[in-house]
């Protein structure tokens, strides 16, 4: 099989962004745009992408694998975890359904939150049409449990910091739960930011990764520093 030429540019961009890689796993640091997966638009999705940056860095003359195990919504930025084998991404997926991946955001938001750290506990309900989830009451048909714990971390010029950790994996639902808090997420209009981002993605980074290697069994802890478009977050990134 044949994969795109990459050009000089994107090629080092590319490697300068890979977190972590062995045989069995590449942790990658996905920046705003970016699509894990293949979607209706018909853009070229990262996994392409690096497939044909393994095949070319790499020399291989057949098909890469490259298995997706979890995906980033495409404005948002950081880690993201692919498996190179098959028996990697059966361990990896599993391990991402039963929550044994910890995975930490930060959050640059509008306004700072009124309680230092708390756990949010809300019933979502997604749109599927509006692509947006709602935070409705406990009852409502379709209506998926959502928890999160957040702690906020400072504050720079015009904006404030938040660590948050997913306690459930939900639609949306760090930027839907923050929104409900009167947390919205700088650039994003859709949960009511007043302004958009000049490179269209807001900013929600997945930040740090905790798991167990899914071959070699020992500890993995793994951090992707935010976009240099996050101004004063500098003091936190220690």
């Amino acid at each position: 099989m044949e994969y795109r030429r990459l050009g000089h540019g994107e090629f080092e961009d590319l490697s300068s962004r890979i977190l972590y890689e062995d045989n069995h796993v590449l942790v990658f640091n996905k920046i705003p745009g970016e699509i894990v997966q293949g979607d209706k638009t018909g853009d070229e999705c990262l996994a392409e992408t690096l497939k044909a940056f393994i095949a070319e860095r790499d020399g291989k003359p057949g098909k890469v694998f490259l298995g997706i195990p979890h995906r980033l919504d495409r404005p948002v930025s950081g880690i993201v975890v692919f498996a190179k084998t098959s028996k990697a991404l059966s361990r990896l997926s599993e391990m991402f359904r039963t929550g044994d991946m910890h995975k930490t955001y930060w959050a640059l938001c509008c306004n700072p939150p009124e309680k230092e750290s708390a756990e949010l506990v809300n019933w979502l309900s997604r749109n599927e049409k509006m692509n947006k989830s709602f935070i409705t009451r406990e009852g409502t048909k379709e209506a998926k449990l959502a928890k999160l714990i957040y702690r906020h971390l400072g504050n720079t010029d015009r904006y404030s910091l938040l660590e948050v950790q997913l306690l459930t994996g939900r639609h949306h639902q760090i930027r839907c739960q923050l929104a409900g808090i009167g947390c919205v997420i700088k650039g994003d209009l859709k949960y009511g930011a007043p302004r958009s981002n000049p490179d269209g993605g807001i900013c929600l980074h997945s930040h740090e990764i905790k798991f167990v290697h899914p071959v070699r069994k020992d500890e993995m802890d793994i951090i992707a520093p935010p976009p240099s478009s996050w101004k004063g977050v500098e003091k936190f990134s220690d």
